[in-house]
């Protein structure tokens, strides 16, 4: 694999073209060009090699497999590299932590176990703190994936699985900051932790339990968590057979009885008790200006049918996605059988953290 770098020349000529915003423009899409095409070159592989298919197929059987924890380690940007993909690996429930190679064999071997699986970073193979650290884990036993340039480096002949990044050239107009090695190591880590994410059927939930916090924890909390509406504490739920002054007035007792503003809706049940209609305040502002005798009209009438409406497991994301698709300003929640449960507000959605408290 080759990429083509940036030559000092190059560089040379741009600075003399400092005031040219165009040509700074230029070498940064030629830089971003050049990493996006050896992740390309990288991607074929798989499947124009089929040793290659047999590589990775190894190293994801190796930690799915593994029953301990999957231990990153490598030195300097390698090692930074090391622990994204430590944290990736355990967003997605493959338990992992970092060990610097240099730490383990001056007293830190301790964190790593006999059930655990290795994963050496070094895109030459041959960094010698690496090297020294994958030799003693043979001796022990431990289990090595190694991820470095070439399948014939030192570091690739110590291990028990190795992925090879190919021949490539970094993007940096030395040639000497790792820049290509480092994009591509980090994107066959991650293409690892999903592969055997995807393996283990990981789901939503269990992403939301191992990241509780954050707009990604908040996307994924069930809608329930968020009721501030909830039916038999501070929302009416009324039979569809009533008249809209009888449902006024029931809501009416309702608000008197909460410290809560109103629901700015409704909810109509069927006579099996299932979600039938809502009834919205924009109902009742048209109701008004269209009829003669608004309150005595039965509000099945006039009631938005078969409404929108969430079940009580889905999540804040996809609560958001219908109201921003739909513009709708309350969403009615409800149980498996169809029951309300209660009432999601719009601004509910725009200020979880609040709605919590």
């Amino acid at each position: 694999m080759s990429t083509t770098p940036i030559s000092p020349s190059t560089q040379d000529s741009q600075r003399s073209e400092g005031d040219d915003a165009t040509s700074e423009i230029g070498f940064v899409a030629a830089i971003l060009a050049g990493e996006a095409a050896a992740l390309t070159q990288l991607s074929g592989s798989l499947t124009s090699d089929p040793s290659e298919k047999d590589h990775w197929t190894q190293a994801i059987d190796m930690i799915d497999r593994c029953p301990g924890h999957v231990v990153v380690c490598g030195m300097g940007k390698s090692g930074l590299v090391g622990a994204k993909i430590s944290a990736t690996m355990s967003s997605v429930g493959i338990p992992s932590h970092v060990v610097h190679p240099a730490d383990a064999v001056h007293g830190d071997l301790g964190a790593i176990r006999s059930t655990d699986v290795v994963m050496l970073l070094s895109h030459s193979g041959r960094t010698e703190e690496v090297v020294n650290l994958a030799t003693i884990l043979k001796a022990d036993g431990v289990k090595r994936l190694a991820v470095t340039a070439s399948h014939d480096s030192d570091l690739a002949r110590l291990c028990d699985s190795h992925l090879a990044l190919g021949p490539l050239e970094e993007v940096c107009p030395l040639s000497l900051a790792p820049t290509t090695s480092t994009t591509m190591t980090l994107a066959v880590g991650d293409a690892l932790a999903l592969a055997v994410a995807r393996r283990r059927c990981f789901k939503e939930q269990d992403f939301h339990h191992r990241h509780p916090g954050g707009s990604l924890g908040d996307g994924l909390r069930p809608i329930r968590e968020l009721l501030r509406f909830r039916v038999g504490q501070n929302l009416p739920v009324l039979p569809d057979t009533v008249t809209v002054g009888e449902a006024l007035k029931q809501a009416r007792e309702c608000e008197r009885n909460s410290t809560l503003r109103g629901a700015g809706a409704i909810m109509l049940v069927d006579e099996n008790g299932q979600l039938s209609g809502i009834f919205t305040d924009g109902d009742l502002k048209r109701l008004v200006m269209e009829r003669t005798m608004p309150l005595e009209t039965s509000i099945k009438d006039v009631m938005t049918s078969t409404p929108r409406h969430l079940e009580e497991n889905q999540t804040l994301s996809e609560a958001r996605q219908v109201v921003t698709e739909y513009r709708i300003d309350e969403l009615p929640v409800v149980d498996d059988q169809g029951r309300p449960v209660g009432m999601i507000d719009i601004q509910d959605l725009m200020t979880p953290r609040v709605v919590t408290e």
